[in-house]
């Protein structure tokens, strides 16, 4: 009974971690959005309240298994994450980092690109879409199907991939960090990064904007890799202002939700735009 209060608690704390990381990360880019491009996000407090609630639903989810899978790493040794830095090469540091990335990346490609069938984007991820445009609070705003399909990558990698407990920091640093720039409505990071080499294998808010304005294609998260491969990838966005800070795609155009193999939901973007 002890071990069941234990894993519950270890749960709780979790969550409360993870919606103050949300909050003031959120927070932060929302206030430099402020600064940065003021009247970007005015007239849009109706759907920041609503990505609050539905990112801090998320965050429950999140948290939940990453709070009972913390406590069996603890106090059960049940996880592949270790402290003592000698436990492995320290070549593989580095590679660790770029394993869990990458692996995340290729599950979000997937699950993301199965999120756009009409069928399930009418379920679930229609409530990620319906930020037009999306702000730095939409990071986490999921239907709750969709929280699911991300709450159990990192909580898996533990058990199959090992990972120093710094390591692992990064990792939820930056998938924490590019959640919320790639939402952000303007681009952060400066123009040798997004516009050249580096630009055409990483995921930037250029990159993600084209699929939240074109519904169709670039469907990564940190990595170009499967959108090149499988022909996805619908090149960088632009940050054009259309009304109250609606951004539009590179060709100006604002696309309905598609199928995984390209066909437009008409009849779900008229429903969506009503």
């Amino acid at each position: 009974m002890m071990t069941v209060f234990a894993l519950f608690g270890s749960a709780v704390a979790m969550i409360g971690i993870v919606s103050v990381r949300y909050l003031i990360v959120s927070g932060a880019f929302a206030a430099a959005t402020r600064v940065r491009h003021p009247g970007l996000y005015v007239g849009l407090d109706a759907q920041i309240r609503r990505e609050i609630l539905w990112s801090l639903a998320s965050a429950a989810i999140y948290g939940f298994p990453a709070g009972i899978t913390a406590w069996g790493w603890q106090n059960r040794g049940w996880t592949l994450t270790y402290e003592d830095l000698a436990t492995m090469p320290l070549w593989y540091w580095p590679l660790s980092i770029f394993l869990y990335l990458f692996a995340h990346d290729s599950w979000f490609y997937w699950t993301h690109r199965w999120m756009h069938v009409p069928h399930w984007f009418r379920i679930a991820h229609a409530v990620h879409h319906a930020s037009r445009p999306p702000t730095a609070w939409a990071a986490m705003a999921f239907h709750p199907i969709e929280a699911l399909t991300g709450a159990v990558v990192i909580p898996l990698l533990v058990f199959l991939i090992p990972i120093h407990v710094a390591a692992l920091a990064v990792v939820l640093a930056v998938m924490t960090v590019m959640g919320v720039t790639n939402h952000m409505g303007w681009e952060v990071f400066p123009r040798f990064i997004w516009a050249g080499p580096m630009g055409k294998w990483i995921i930037t808010a250029s990159h993600h904007q084209r699929h939240h304005s074109d519904y169709r294609g670039n469907y990564g998260l940190y990595f170009r890799f499967w959108d090149r491969l499988c022909g996805t990838d619908r090149g960088l966005g632009s940050f054009a202002q259309s009304g109250a800070g609606q951004p539009a795609s590179a060709s100006g155009s604002a696309a309905g939700p598609r199928d995984a193999g390209g066909r437009r939901d008409d009849g779900h973007r008229a429903n969506h735009h009503a």
